[in-house]
Formats: structure tokens, C-alpha cells, sequence
């Protein structure tokens, strides 16, 4: 499964900041970032059920704080994106395509455009796009969603 950062664990966009009950605001890398109390459950969740990689600008740099912030066992896989293009996810299609090859892929990101959905369409390995709100994050509707989509053998929805 292959999970962004900004919009999918560290919230921006919002009207009225997140509580400090479902939100932490960190340092990281100079920038604060406000995390997704939420997030680092909630993967652990889909880490049972999903290869979960990072799909994000932040590439190799999530590893430095992500795992520790989030409770993770681990590090992850992390992609590497030769160009990157902010306010838009297509230009990731490539490297995600990559890793995935011809396996089954979910992908959870708070900017899915139409390029995005054309290219999970032309896969022919089962494919869901999961878009998330950069204000919530990772939902636990969205985690309901993946793991069902797994126990049911990644039936199309």
C-alpha cells in the first residue's frame, strides 16, 4: 500500500486547528507539521493486512521521524520520485507502477487526480485509490475500506 505524508498523516488545510487530542505538532526536518494522532494506529491496522511503502516527497526523509512519531516497528520502502511536482499526485504514477509491477495496489493520497484515476483503471492488477482531506487525514472509514477490500480479494468498488 502506498501511503503519502503531507494531507495523509500530517493535516494542513484546515479552518480550525485539530484538537490537541487528535492532532501533535512536531518539528521536523525545521517545518511543524501537524500529525494525525490517528495516523500511526491506523497504519499499524493496515500493516497487518497491507506492504505498506511510502509514497511521498518526503521520500528516504520520512524514515528519519515518521516510525518514531507514529509508533511504527519500522522503518519502510520508500519511493523515489525523479520529478516532482507539488498540487498534483500523477507525477508519482511511475514510481508507484514500478513497485507495484503487476501485483494488487492501494494507494491512500490527499491529491488524486484524473491522470491518477485513468492510470488505476488501465492496471491490470486490482487497484483501489484511497483520497483522503489534507484537513483529516487517514480516516478510520478509509482503514475499514482497505482492509475490506483485501478480505473480500480486492474486488473493485
Amino acid at each position: 500500500m502506498a501511503v503519502d505524508v503531507d494531507g495523509v498523516i500530517s493535516l494542513f488545510g484546515f479552518d480550525e486547528p485539530p484538537s490537541p487530542a487528535e492532532a501533535e505538532y512536531k518539528l521536523v526536518d525545521g517545518m511543524v507539521h501537524c500529525i494525525s494522532r490517528a495516523a500511526g494506529p491506523r497504519l499499524r491496522r493496515l500493516a497487518e493486512h497491507f506492504e505498506l511503502v511510502w509514497a511521498t516527497g518526503w521520500q528516504d526523509r520520512a524514515n528519519d521521524h515518521l516510525p518514531l512519531i507514529l509508533g511504527l516497528p519500522e522503518e519502510l520502502p520508500f519511493l523515489t520520485f525523479e520529478d516532482a511536482r507539488f498540487g498534483s499526485s500523477h507525477w508519482k504514477l511511475g514510481a508507484i507502477g514500478e513497485y507495484a509491477a503487476e501485483r494488487p495496489l492501494a494507494w491512500v493520497d490527499d491529491f488524486i487526480d484524473e491522470e491518477c484515476h485513468a492510470w488505476a483503471q488501465a492496471r491490470e492488477a486490482p487497484t483501489l485509490l484511497v483520497p483522503t482531506d489534507s484537513a483529516k487525514g487517514l480516516e478510520e472509514a478509509h482503514v475499514e475500506t482497505l482492509i475490506r477490500w483485501v478480505e473480500d480479494g480486492y474486488t473493485p468498488r
